[in-house]
């Protein structure tokens, strides 16, 4: 099997009602990244990237960018763990 990461991120700035989730999941469908990404109560986007880790790094420096409309402020990132299938939007936390 062939080695995978996989990275948490915690993404801020104008990061919410700019089309960021779906625009995430449609990258990390070309790049075949897996997990999953959710908008948080406090305005920041979360997310859970697994993958080869050249595909698991385009889609971090993605993320730093954003679709059109975003303005990133900053990304954290952090080890994480689990086991994804396919990359999902899921519901506000």
């Amino acid at each position: 099997m062939s080695e995978r990461v996989t990275r948490r991120l915690a993404i801020r700035g104008r990061v919410q009602g700019v089309f960021y989730r779906e625009s995430m999941r449609l990258e990390a469908q070309r790049l075949g990244v897996t997990g999953w990404v959710q908008n948080r109560r406090d305005g920041s986007v979360a997310a859970v990237l697994q993958g080869p880790p050249e595909a698991v790094e385009a889609l971090v420096a993605w993320a730093r960018r954003g679709p059109p409309d975003a303005e990133v402020a900053g990304v954290e990132i952090t080890a994480a763990s689990g086991d994804f299938l396919g990359f999902v939007k899921r519901p506000t936390e």
